[in-house]
């Protein structure tokens, strides 16, 4: 069953990247003059300035550089509190917020090597796949 879950990003840009994990790939931009991975979804590149943006599939891979628990309702009984949510370093550069998945951030270590996994998810746009990070 599909968890529900606060409204996903769909700005310019965003679909290409929730069809990436429909497919199962965490696809990221990549700047073809620089090389700069941007994140989130940008439609002109941060280090140069340049559009010539295009998705890339990465790794998945990463290590965790922090995390906390809400303890707020944020976002209703979309999201019951408390809630962890983790900042992952994708192997790539860019820095990814998710949530923990098979693990609590209780067991959360510095540096610890995740990888990316997707769970099936709703919101009020209708069903798709989020990525989240366990343990490597």
């Amino acid at each position: 069953m599909a968890e529900k879950r606060p409204p996903r990003a769909t700005g310019p840009g965003d679909e290409t990247f929730w069809q990436g994990c429909a497919n199962g790939e965490l696809l990221i931009q990549k700047c073809g003059v620089c090389g700069h991975r941007p994140w989130p979804v940008v439609q002109t590149c941060e280090q140069c300035g340049s559009d010539a943006l295009a998705f890339e599939a990465v790794s998945g891979m990463g290590k965790l550089a922090s995390w906390c628990t809400f303890a707020r309702p944020y976002y209703g009984e979309l999201m019951p509190v408390p809630y962890d949510t983790i900042i992952v370093e994708l192997d790539e550069g860019p820095w990814f917020i998710s949530n923990p998945n098979g693990f609590a951030n209780a067991d959360a270590q510095l540096g610890m090597p995740v990888k990316v996994a997707f769970i099936d998810c709703e919101d009020g746009q209708g069903p798709f796949r989020l990525p989240v990070f366990e343990k490597a």
